[in-house]
């Protein structure tokens, strides 16, 4: 998937209220731009780390950037937007190109299931109808090793305890980690930041985890290899 509008480079000067981050652009303009992540961002958010925006000029939008990615100036860059993963599987599941989830007729965004909730993506036709629930990864406290998540999350803990039901049900539940960095070849578990999500994962009984990679570039974000979950 490649970015709408060409992004720009910057650097961070503060993140704050979660959504919102200023940075100074090249050409000295301080300007704030719209943060879409609502994690904790560690090691992503310092003051001074370069970043990439993505301008523009819908007038419906109150800030005219977008922050997309951080440049860790070393060929390698995380992907801060939690809303592109889905919109980059969902390209590549319809065209048969996820590993692991190929072979389905139908692919449904957001479709409601359990208690209150909706699934990422409910694969049908071909096979035992797919739930695949996705969360984007962002973390990495140790050289290579990808983690989630980087801050407490009930609603993920919720999330596995509703495919642990769609398992027991006789539907395939899959977990899905996309993992938003260029520099990890392997993802685990943050358990020290959020005990309650491993106890989760951990009881989640018959569901599946696959663990995808992204090539990653300020032209855009697709797919790439899976990584191993240790």
């Amino acid at each position: 998937m490649d970015f709408a509008t060409p992004l720009i480079p910057a650097r961070l000067i503060r993140r704050y209220k979660r959504f919102l981050a200023d940075v100074t652009l090249d050409d000295g303009r301080e300007v704030t731009a719209h943060c879409a992540n609502p994690g904790g961002m560690m090691g992503l958010s310092d003051p001074g780390v370069k970043v990439w925006l993505e301008p523009n000029d819908d007038p419906k939008k109150k800030l005219k950037y977008g922050w997309r990615l951080v440049d860790h100036e070393n060929g390698h860059f995380t992907g801060v937007d939690t809303s592109l993963p889905n919109r980059v599987l969902k390209a590549a599941l319809m065209a048969g190109k996820v590993p692991g989830l190929t072979g389905y007729d139908l692919v449904r965004p957001e479709v409601k299931y359990g208690e209150n909730s909706r699934i990422d993506f409910l694969l049908t036709g071909g096979g035992p109808d797919t739930y695949v629930e996705v969360k984007s990864v962002t973390l990495s406290r140790t050289p290579g090793l990808a983690e989630f998540p980087d801050s407490v999350t009930a609603r993920g803990a919720k999330h596995l305890a509703e495919l642990a039901k769609v398992a027991a049900q006789g539907h395939r539940a899959v977990m899905l980690y996309l993992v938003q960095r260029t520099d990890c070849t392997a993802m685990t578990l943050a358990a020290d930041l959020d005990p309650a999500y491993a106890a989760a994962f951990k009881a989640a009984t018959g569901v599946e985890v696959i663990v995808l990679t992204c090539a990653i570039s300020p032209q855009g974000i697709v797919i790439a290899d899976p990584i191993p979950f240790v």
